[in-house]
C-alpha cells in the first residue's frame, strides 16, 4: 500500500513539472512578433502589461487575473496540514487500529487526500482564472491597436483553440 502511495506521489510530481514548462512558454503575437506572456511564475500575464495598460478595463482585468493567481493562506494551510499528517503516519511504528483517528492508515490517507484536494482546488482556480486574461486581451483588442493574438494553450499539446480576427479599412 505504501509503495502505491509513493508511486502516485512520484507520478504527480512528474506531471507538475511538465505543466510548469508549458505555462512558461505561452506566447502572444503582436505586430507579427512573438511576445512572452508569462515572464515569471509569480506574475503570469506580465508580458502583456505594456500593451494592456493602454486600456483601463483590460488593465483592471489583468490585475484581477494576477491577484487570483497568487497562492492563498487556505491552500497553504491545507497542504501543510496534509504533509504533517503524512509525515506523522510514517513516524508511527504500529498500525494501531485501536488508536482511532490517530491510526497510521487514517493519517496516511487523510494527509494524502488533503494534499490532493488542495492541489486540485488550486489547479481548478488557475484554469478558471484564465478566462480573465482572455477577457482582458479581448477588451484591449476592441479599442486599441496593435491587435494581440493569444491562444491560452500551447499548440504543441495537440488541443486548444485560438481564433484571431483581423479587420482593416
Amino acid at each position: 500500500m505504501l509503495k502505491l502511495t509513493v508511486l502516485i506521489f512520484l507520478m504527480l510530481l512528474q506531471a507538475t513539472t511538465a505543466w510548469s514548462q508549458e505555462t512558461c512558454s505561452r506566447v502572444a503575437t503582436i505586430n507579427y512578433q512573438d511576445v512572452l506572456v508569462d515572464v515569471s511564475n509569480k506574475n503570469r500575464g506580465e508580458g502583456l502589461r505594456y500593451y494592456l495598460e493602454k486600456d483601463e478595463v483590460a488593465k483592471q482585468l489583468l490585475d484581477e487575473y494576477q491577484e487570483n493567481n497568487r497562492p492563498t493562506w487556505k491552500s497553504a494551510a491545507l497542504s501543510t496540514l496534509g504533509t504533517a499528517m503524512l509525515l506523522t503516519s510514517f513516524l508511527r511504528t504500529s498500525d494501531g487500529s485501536q488508536d482511532g483517528i490517530a491510526s497510521r492508515n487514517i493519517l496516511l490517507f487523510g494527509g494524502a487526500t488533503m494534499i490532493a484536494v488542495s492541489y486540485l482546488i488550486s489547479k481548478t482556480n488557475q484554469y478558471n482564472n484564465e478566462y480573465l486574461l482572455l477577457k482582458s486581451v479581448e477588451e484591449y483588442n476592441k479599442r486599441n491597436t496593435p491587435k494581440i493574438f493569444f491562444a491560452p494553450t500551447n499548440p504543441q499539446n495537440g488541443f486548444g483553440l485560438g481564433v484571431g480576427v483581423g479587420q482593416e479599412f
